[in-house]
C-alpha cells in the first residue's frame, strides 16, 4: 500500500515585488505552484498510489478568481479517473475533515484509519491533537494535522502541540502541514512535515515536494521524498577576496554560478541571490557600482545558462583591505573625512537634512521597491544612520585607492 502526503501547496500564491526585478521570469514564477501540483498528480497516477493526504494550506487565502478552484477540481478529476481518493474536499473522490471535531475516515480495503480535523478559524491556537480519536486496533492509523508544533518560531503558532503528545496517541504516522521545510521529526511513530511543493521566494530555497509513504500490515516500511518543484531558489555566497578589480569580481561570480549549475543536474530553472563577500582590493572600485555590477552578472548568467538562471538579487558585502584604524593613522584629507563621517550620526541637523534629501529621491521611486529594499523603508521613516554607517567604508576605500 502506498500513499502521498503533501501540504502547503498555496495554489496561485501571489509573488510580491517580482515586477520590480529586472529580467524576472514573471510568467514562469506565477504558474510555478500550479505546475508543481500538476507534477504531483502525474506522480500519483504513475505510481498508482492508493490515496493522497493534503494536510492544509491548499490555497493561499481567498481566491483572486474562480480559476484557482477550477484548476484544483480538474486535477482532482484526474485522480478520480485513476481511482485515487484524496482526503481534503470537493469532487466525489475527495473527503473533507470536519472542523467541529476530529473525525476518522476508514479505508476498509487497506485497513487504514485517517484521523483529522479542519480549522474552524484560520488563526487556530487550540491544541487540536488532544481531541483526536483513539487508534483503531489492528489498523494503520494516520493522524492529519496542520500545526506549527513547538519551536518553529518562523511560522505562525497554529494548533500548537508537542511531539510527546503526538506519540502518546498511538498512531503509526502523523501527516503534518504548515511548516514549509521538509522534516522527519520522529520515526517511532513517524512524524513528518513534507514541506511545500514549490518554493515561492528566496526564504524557501532548495528542493521542494511531498513524501511517498509505503506500508503493509506490519506498519510503515519507508518514507521517501518526492521532489516535484519546477523551479528552485538558491543562495550563492561568492568569496571575491582574490579579485583586484570589477572584472575580477565578475569572473569569480561567473565561476561560482557555473559550479552551482554543475551541481544542479536536474535542469530546473534557478532563481539565485548572489552575495559577494570577502576582504578585497576591489571593494573601493565597487562602491557606487551596484547597478553596473548587477548588469555584468546578468550577462554572465545569460552566457552560462540562458534563461535557466536568473539573479533574484545581488548583495554586496565585501570589506576593504585597508581598515578604519589604518586610515585614521593617515595625516591627510581622507583621514579627516573619516573623522567627519564618524561624527555625522551625532549631528542631528545634518542627519535631518540628509533624510529630507533622500526622501525627495525615494518619493519618485515605485512603491514596490519599499517591499524589497530595506534602505527605502528606513529613508521613508527618516532613519538614515544605518545607511551612513554602511556607505562610509566603501566611500573611504574608493577615495583611498591609488589613481
Amino acid at each position: 500500500m502506498k500513499f502521498i502526503h503533501t501540504a502547503d501547496i498555496h495554489l496561485d500564491s501571489p509573488l510580491c515585488g517580482l515586477a520590480s526585478y529586472q529580467n524576472a521570469p514573471v510568467e514562469a514564477l506565477r504558474t510555478a505552484t500550479r505546475d508543481a501540483f500538476r507534477r504531483l498528480v502525474d506522480e500519483a497516477i504513475e505510481l498508482q498510489v492508493d490515496f493522497m493526504v493534503i494536510a492544509g494550506d491548499l490555497y493561499d487565502g481567498n481566491w483572486r478568481d474562480y480559476n484557482t478552484g477550477h484548476f484544483f477540481v480538474r486535477e482532482m478529476g484526474r485522480l478520480n479517473q485513476a481511482a485515487i481518493p484524496v482526503y481534503l474536499m470537493f469532487p466525489p473522490n475527495v473527503f473533507v475533515f470536519d472542523s467541529r471535531k476530529a473525525v476518522t475516515h476508514r479505508l476498509e480495503a487497506h485497513r487504514v484509519a485517517l484521523h483529522g480535523r479542519s480549522f474552524k478559524e484560520a488563526a487556530t491556537l487550540e491544541n487540536l491533537a488532544l481531541g483526536y480519536p483513539d487508534p483503531l486496533p489492528g489498523w494503520l492509523n494516520i493522524g492529519v494535522l496542520h500545526t506549527a508544533l513547538e519551536g518553529y518560531a518562523a511560522h505562525a503558532r497554529y494548533a500548537p502541540c508537542t511531539l510527546a503528545e503526538l506519540a502518546a496517541k498511538g498512531y503509526d504516522y502523523w501527516a503534518l502541514g504548515h511548516v514549509h521545510e521538509h522534516a522527519v521529526l520522529s520515526e517511532s511513530p513517524w512524524v513528518v512535515f513534507p514541506g511545500n511543493l514549490q518554493g515561492r521566494h528566496i526564504r524557501e530555497t532548495g528542493p521542494r515536494g511531498a513524501v511517498l509513504v509505503t506500508a503493509d500490515e506490519t506498519g510503515i516500511l519507508a518514507v521517501q521524498r518526492l521532489i516535484v518543484d519546477v523551479m528552485r531558489w538558491e543562495r550563492l555566497d561568492v568569496d571575491v577576496s582574490a579579485a583586484t578589480d570589477l572584472q575580477g569580481v565578475v569572473l569569480a561570480a561567473g565561476r561560482a554560478m557555473q559550479a552551482l549549475l554543475d551541481a544542479s543536474d536536474d535542469g530546473k530553472p534557478l532563481s539565485v541571490r548572489v552575495t559577494l563577500g570577502g576582504r578585497t582590493a576591489a571593494h573601493g572600485e565597487l562602491f557606487g557600482l551596484h547597478a553596473q555590477l548587477r548588469e555584468e552578472l546578468l550577462a554572465q548568467a545569460a552566457a552560462i545558462a540562458g534563461e535557466r538562471l536568473w539573479i533574484e538579487k545581488l548583495r554586496l558585502e565585501t570589506t576593504p583591505l585597508v581598515d578604519a584604524s589604518q586610515i585614521s593613522e593617515r595625516a591627510d584629507a581622507i583621514a579627516d573625512l573619516q573623522e567627519l563621517l564618524g561624527q555625522a550620526p551625532l549631528d542631528e541637523a545634518f542627519m535631518r537634512s540628509l533624510a529630507d534629501e533622500l526622501q525627495l529621491l525615494t518619493a519618485k521611486a515605485p512603491l514596490e521597491l519599499s517591499e524589497v529594499l530595506p534602505e527605502f523603508k528606513a529613508i521613508r521613516t527618516g532613519d538614515v544612520s544605518a545607511i551612513v554607517a554602511a556607505v562610509t567604508p566603501g566611500l573611504l576605500a574608493q577615495l583611498a585607492m591609488p589613481h
